[in-house]
């Protein structure tokens, strides 16, 4: 009996697996038919519950997830059927996938193998449309394409498990009152909509690669759900599409990023500088994937000064990560890549590195006149990093009490306490430099 039932959980373990795998094309597919992502998910959760039933007695089937699809589709013409639906538009679709249902798998099968996956990009494009607010759109593409829990959301982004759920609700109704069709835009519209999708997975990435708040720095599972989706729209993108390129540019600069998570921190959490970092502790497994994606983005047209503005960021962290020495890194090539990202895109963040890469190519002087240009704008009157790079440039200049007022204003500024105590310990350092 013990052993049938450790059969028994090794078999549902593995009917869950093949589920989470399949689970967003399912999601997918179904939601382009019913036109509503909570009945979508419904579906997909219903295909599994008979996949539980049978499959530990039937065995999994070849295509699980033409099998999974083909279960939905028939609780869903069930679904149509037993509420009575009279609106035309349903009956529509009950019709149609009633007269498909003979012979369906063949067809679901040729559907899910395509290697296009129209259904699963819809779906992305779906979630990360334009007309939700930005956390909206990272809170619906988790919890539908990433397929996390509502807890999991609200934990990542320090929120209420409540206040998540009200989000994803919230974002699920709006969708379904403008009547979207869960399919890829198209021209113009696609590429409009494309700068939203990736804003979205650099957003999630961000939030984990550095905290906003919190105790931790880093929050590994959310670069890892970003780097997720990152690869998924790259491999569904055709490589004729007109923003390839940027796709393959913000995976490259996801993956170079994230080679640094080990060497980010010490033993006791304490957060370590880039310049500061052993180098032999990056993933160079992470660092040759970005550099293939952005060779492959460059090789696509996006190199001799053509380039949009994650190829360019995934140029500058290139820069890093080719070199094994903090002492051998190309400051000045870092600098002209700043000079030509703040054309492509420009922001007060962007003019900020910008000033940081000056420093460190010409000297901390150069740093400090360009910040004196970004504070006259005010837009980072409140941003901890700004106070932080003036403080470095002061310290490297040898104005160490000018450099301690710096660090103790940044630090004030902080919701982080990894780097409130990072920024104290440079502000400390004031006192014991020699003078």
């Amino acid at each position: 009996m013990a052993g049938g039932d450790a059969h028994q959980a090794e078999t549902s373990r593995a009917i869950e697996a093949t589920f989470r795998i399949e689970r967003a094309r399912l999601i997918a597919g179904l939601a382009r038919i019913v036109r509503n992502v909570d009945r979508a998910e419904e579906l997909a959760q219903d295909a599994l519950v008979v996949a539980l039933s049978e499959w530990p007695s039937s065995g999994v089937p070849d295509n699980p997830g033409a099998w999974l699809m083909a279960v939905a589709k028939r609780r869903a013409v069930d679904g149509f059927r037993r509420d009575k639906m009279r609106e035309r538009t349903h009956q529509e679709i009950a019709r149609t996938l009633d007269q498909t249902r003979d012979g369906a798998t063949e067809a679901i099968e040729a559907a899910l193998d395509d290697d296009l996956g129209d259904e699963l990009l819809g779906l992305i494009f779906t979630a990360c449309h334009t007309m939700l607010s930005p956390d909206a759109r990272a809170a619906l593409t988790l919890k539908v394409v990433g397929g996390l829990t509502t807890d999991e959301i609200a934990r990542a982004f320090l929120s209420s498990e409540a206040a998540i759920a009200q989000r994803i609700v919230r974002a699920k109704k709006a969708i379904a009152r403008a009547g979207l069709t869960f399919e890829v835009p198209r021209g113009a519209e696609r590429a409009a909509r494309l700068s939203s999708v990736l804003e979205v997975i650099y957003l999630i990435f961000n939030e984990g690669y550095s905290a906003t708040a919190g105790d931790d720095l880093v929050r590994p599972d959310l670069c890892f759900e970003a780097q997720r989706l990152g690869r998924m729209l790259a491999a569904l993108m055709p490589d004729d599409a007109p923003d390839k390129a940027e796709v393959l540019g913000l995976l490259a600069l996801m993956e170079i990023q994230a080679s640094r998570q080990k060497a980010r921190t010490g033993p006791d959490g304490a957060f370590i500088s880039l310049i500061e970092q052993d180098r032999a502790r990056w993933d160079y497994l992470l660092i040759g994937r970005g550099l293939d994606a952005l060779a492959r983005a460059e090789a696509l047209g996006a190199g001799a000064g053509h380039a949009g503005p994650y190829v360019l960021q995934a140029a500058l962290a290139a820069c890093h990560a080719r070199a094994r020495r903090a002492a051998d890194t190309d400051w000045p090539r870092i600098a002209a890549l700043y000079d030509r990202l703040r054309v492509v895109a420009p922001s007060p963040v962007v003019d900020l590195n910008r000033a940081i890469a000056h420093s460190m190519a010409f000297g901390p002087e150069a740093g400090l006149r360009l910040l004196g240009e970004i504070a006259d704008g005010g837009a980072l009157r409140d941003y901890a990093p700004l106070p932080a790079a003036r403080g470095d440039f002061l310290f490297r200049a040898g104005r160490l009490a000018e450099a301690r007022s710096e660090f103790q204003a940044a630090a004030a500024l902080t919701r982080n306490a990894r780097e409130r105590a990072f920024l104290l310990a440079r502000a400390d350092a004031c006192d014991d430099r020699p003078r």
